[in-house]
């Protein structure tokens, strides 16, 4: 049954009145010199990138280098919130009847940037990366005897996911060292430690687009390719599943994630997308290998609805999901990442000047993204965040590993002057 358009569709749009867009609520102080949402949206010039940076209502006086970590949202994103908020405040069970078709067009939107062969139907909506991988490890229908790898470079609420199929499956775990020293790592090793660790038995792959460790970004589609040729002539039940953690990559890396070559892909979208914070995704095209875990309020069915949970839940931040994927596009994609790696590789290069600084971070920009790495000789991670925030006013974040490096990323609310204050700041430490 196909969603139709109908008083649900209208009520989310064109019927609000102005009187009802303004009821949003407490309003927070706007930072020092940021301009009105008013005069942002009047402004705004998606190819202009200090319109860009204008969008967000982030303090000016600091220099953005953790961005990602949890996105502020641009103006079209909190514009958007604040009219389901102003909605649900207003009549909350009128308004609510928009649900299924403002849900939609939120799957809409995230199929149509994952790539052309996406379909909605193939969509569930999460709260975060985090719970698309535990849906999906909680529903995969695997048994004792199996085997499921992952590497040494993965996060620990992977790790966590994969105790408890194991736990609930009899599957066994194990993790394979992809690289030894991050900056040297080569994708052609990559893929050949990968397929060396394979057993005749190894139903999942569980691998990390971008490492949050250390910033190394692996061929999914090479190992994809090599995959495929492992399941050549395969029954489907025997076939070896790639699953992608792809918080770093979806939003800073131009590519369709159905090119990847994957079986599942999960991300949240409120990272590198800067979208709603509380919102992600788990895409599939081998939904039979999987059950839904948690009852679904979603209609129509199809496996990515029936693998949404549902629930009442944060609707006016799920509903803003469209917008966050509008105001990626019109930008545009490839300038996006061409931003971020320009920048990322001239931070990368500057620190390997500073004798006091070890960059850990591939150079290449094949084998990395935004999130760049180091650490310093005479500074732990801590104490350089901590100086680079109170003397120099750049925020930066750490590594959540047992050993943290300091991280910097520069995304579309950077830019290279700002990277050169950043090496100026590193240099002075």
């Amino acid at each position: 049954m196909e969603p139709s358009v109908s008083r649900r569709t209208l009520l989310g749009t064109s019927l609000l009145t102005p009187a009802l867009v303004g009821c949003t609520g407490p309003v927070a102080p706007d930072p020092a010199g940021a301009p009105s949402d008013a005069e942002s949206a009047a402004a705004f010039d998606p190819q202009d990138w200090d319109s860009v940076r204008a969008q967000f209502p982030l303090q000016a006086d600091l220099l953005h280098f953790a961005a990602f970590q949890l996105a502020a949202h641009p103006r079209p994103v909190r514009t958007a919130i604040d009219r389901h908020r102003a909605g649900l405040d207003a009549d909350t069970t009128g308004y609510l009847d928009n649900d299924v078709d403002l849900e939609e067009a939120a799957r809409a939107a995230a199929a149509d940037y994952l790539g052309s062969s996406a379909k909605p139907d193939d969509v569930a909506l999460t709260d975060s990366t985090t719970m698309g991988m535990g849906l999906l490890c909680a529903g995969l229908r695997l048994g004792r005897g199996h085997d499921v790898l992952t590497s040494e470079h993965d996060f620990f609420g992977t790790y966590d996911a994969l105790g408890k199929l194991a736990s609930r499956t009899g599957a066994s775990v194990r993790r394979v060292r992809l690289y030894d020293e991050p900056a040297t790592a080569n994708a052609g090793d990559i893929v050949t430690r990968l397929r060396d660790a394979l057993r005749p038995r190894t139903r999942l792959v569980v691998l990390t687009w971008v490492h949050s460790s250390t910033g190394v970004r692996l061929p999914i589609s090479r190992i994809s390719a090599m995959l495929a040729e492992r399941n050549a002539g395969r029954a489907p039940a025997e076939r070896t599943l790639l699953l992608v953690d792809g918080i770093h990559g979806f939003g800073a890396v131009d590519q369709d994630v159905t090119d990847l070559g994957c079986d599942f892909f999960t991300s949240g979208i409120h990272k590198w997308m800067f979208g709603p914070r509380g919102t992600g995704l788990l895409w599939g095209r081998a939904w039979d290998a999987a059950a839904p875990v948690l009852p679904s309020f979603s209609m129509p069915e199809g496996p990515g609805r029936l693998a949404t949970p549902g629930g009442y839940h944060s609707f006016e931040h799920r509903w803003a999901v469209p917008e966050a994927f509008t105001f990626h596009r019109a930008i545009g994609r490839a300038r996006i990442a061409r931003r971020i790696t320009e920048q990322a590789t001239q931070l990368k290069a500057g620190l390997a000047e500073i004798p006091a600084v070890t960059v850990i971070t591939p150079a290449d920009p094949e084998l990395s993204a935004g999130l760049v790495m180091c650490s310093h000789d005479r500074l732990a991670p801590f104490e350089a965040v901590r100086r680079l925030r109170a003397e120099h006013r750049i925020v930066a974040s750490i590594t959540p590993y047992d050993d943290p490096y300091l991280r910097l990323a520069p995304s579309i609310v950077t830019t290279p002057e700002e990277v050169d204050t950043v090496l100026t700041a590193m240099a002075a430490l």
